[in-house]
């Protein structure tokens, strides 16, 4: 069976603030750990009101020391927005803090739009730079050389573990190439999911770190007691997701009872495909829908997103989820 882990953006619900969203964060691994989950990932996005983990080395931070045991890292950081000697500080700092608990996906997409690129003070040519930008990062988290002049402190020595993340052919070449593990984003860019698998595991390169290749791949799960309940909790993440269409920046809304109330049929279709790698139901639901994905995959991890307007309801869906995947489900210490 499949490893699984969570993806989270702290987000921010209505009537509630930013703080509690990054509060509840940290509530929610803290059970994931209780539940077996292997890591808990959080994501760099830019001028997004419902999203809270743009500052994403501090949640990491906020998170790990909340934790004991689960992996704590970025999924991811959008590399061309940074300069890799910064990211090789911050993350060595965090490595230095949580010991063997920390992970740093990388990803090329600005995580925002043109205009807040401006305000990032970052070009959009920065990401064609994004395979040599990988390359140096390793090198300031990896052994000072002799008549190195320029350390990263903390960082070099670390070897904070790398993982190329994205949702097209492009990034699976690269983690290929590299020897790196390899996530790909189809919780919400689902279209090139099997060629980007294929491309990764036919031209990996084995390396002393890595003898064969490792695919994490993203899926929506929202699991309740019923299929009823579960389908009626997903509304808000399909709210969130015809927003996302409509262009509009709303905080996570509360579920209602018939989502066709709300978004149009094109924006039901347009939501649906990025939304196609979704398993909403009771446990025997979940199982089938897993077992069907881990069969066309055959992915060593999951990374699920499993959003939710209710925190109580949502950390029963990452309770349900465990249980599904064969997890001894344990009470939280916190």
């Amino acid at each position: 069976m499949a490893e699984i882990s969570l993806l989270e953006l702290g987000r921010v619900r209505e009537g509630f603030t930013r703080a509690d969203a990054l509060h509840e964060a940290r509530r929610l691994a803290q059970h994931a750990e209780a539940c077996g989950y292997k890591r808990f990932w959080v994501a760099e996005h830019h001028n997004m009101a419902a999203v809270t983990t743009a500052a994403t080395s501090l949640v990491i931070s906020h998170i790990a020391a909340g934790t004991k045991t689960i992996r704590v890292g970025a999924g991811g950081i959008m590399l061309p927005n940074h300069a890799p000697y910064i990211i090789a500080e911050q993350f060595g700092t965090l490595e230095a803090l949580y010991p063997g608990r920390i992970d740093l996906g990388l990803g090329r997409a600005p995580g925002t739009d043109q205009l807040t690129l401006r305000a990032l003070r970052v070009h959009p040519e920065e990401a064609e730079r994004f395979p040599q930008d990988v390359v140096e990062l390793q090198m300031w988290l990896g052994p000072v050389q002799e008549g190195q002049r320029i350390e990263a402190v903390p960082g070099s020595n670390s070897n904070v573990p790398l993982w190329i993340l994205g949702s097209s052919l492009f990034g699976a070449q690269l983690a290929a190439e590299l020897g790196l593990p390899y996530g790909f984003a189809s919780h919400f860019a689902p279209q090139a999911l099997d060629q980007a698998l294929a491309t990764y595991r036919s031209r990996f390169k084995p390396n002393e770190k890595m003898a064969k290749p490792y695919a994490l791949i993203g899926v929506n799960i929202i699991a309740a007691e019923t299929d009823e309940e579960a389908r009626y909790l997903a509304t808000s993440q399909q709210m969130s997701f015809a927003n996302l269409v409509r262009g509009q920046r709303k905080l996570t809304q509360p579920p209602i009872d018939d989502i066709d109330t709300y978004w149009t049929p094109q924006e039901r279709a347009q939501a649906s495909a990025m939304l196609n790698f979704s398993i909403i139901g009771a446990r025997d639901t979940v199982r089938k829908g897993v077992d069907a994905l881990l069969e066309r995959t055959q992915a060593d991890e999951l990374m699920i997103v499993s959003d939710m307007y209710d925190p109580e309801k949502r950390r029963r869906s990452v309770e349900i989820i465990a249980e599904v995947m064969g997890k001894k489900v344990g009470a939280s210490a916190y």
